[in-house]
């Protein structure tokens, strides 16, 4: 049987924490609330959640805040939850500054209020599938320079230092390293990696390039992995 995965809705409307978790239980998901981001920081002390949904206008600590501590290393050991966990944002801004700014902090999905309780719940689903692939245990590390992606462990090495990447990160990484050289534009990544609708948002994945590039290049701005082919998109090289 497989485990029940566990949901953190952080957001101070209770109506609306009430009806997400219906909706969230009726899929089985076990699901924990938390009316503030201190209120949030606290129960993940405790609580080590598969996804949390996270809404931006919070008293306090605001969303954008409570995702920059959720990714900051510096948070380890005090914070049970891992850095990679899904991130998906839950706002009632509708400007593509503050989609970006969900995305330059980790989030891996960006869910504008008024919203249907259905699209929520497929949006965290499909997030959920691509935070944790089938993936074949047949699928060996892919070693690439100093770079080595783990499949399994979903983890990414440059020499001995790991790199923290979100599932996203991870995906887009592992997809464009499986296919070195070859060009792909923005709207056939999100098509690829993204496995369900970014409403043409291609810049999403400018984004997560420019993410990746400070992690895994030596210098981000003369990159080796991630090379642009302007005008068209982006390509995964090796070292020469």
């Amino acid at each position: 049987m497989s485990k029940q995965q566990t949901i953190l809705v952080v957001d101070d409307e209770a109506t609306l924490r009430e009806v997400v978790r219906r909706y969230l239980e009726r899929e089985t998901f076990r699901v924990i609330e938390a009316d503030s981001g201190a209120a949030a920081l606290r129960l993940l002390r405790e609580e080590r959640p598969d996804l949390i949904v996270l809404d931006v206008m919070l008293p306090g600590l605001d969303g954008f805040a409570l995702a920059r501590r959720l990714r900051d290393p510096a948070d380890r050991g005090v914070i049970l939850v891992e850095g990679s966990v899904p991130i998906v944002m839950l706002t009632a801004r509708s400007e593509e500054a503050d989609r970006l700014a969900g995305f330059e902090l980790g989030a891996d999905d960006y869910v504008v209020k008024p919203f249907s309780p259905r699209e929520l719940v497929m949006r965290i689903k499909a997030v959920l599938r691509r935070a944790a692939p089938d993936m074949p245990q047949s699928v060996q590390p892919l070693v690439v320079g100093d770079l080595m992606l783990d499949p399994a462990a979903h983890t990414a090495r440059r020499g001995a230092a790991e790199i923290a990447l979100t599932a996203k990160e991870f995906e887009l990484l592992w997809f464009l390293a499986n296919h070195p050289h070859q060009v792909f534009t923005r709207a056939q990544l999100l098509d690829h990696v993204w496995d369900y609708d970014y409403y043409g948002d291609e810049s999403t994945v400018t984004v997560h390039i420019r993410r990746l590039r400070e992690k895994i290049e030596p210098d981000p701005g003369a990159p080796i992995y991630l090379q642009t082919v302007w005008g068209v998109g982006y390509k995964f090289e090796g070292p020469a």
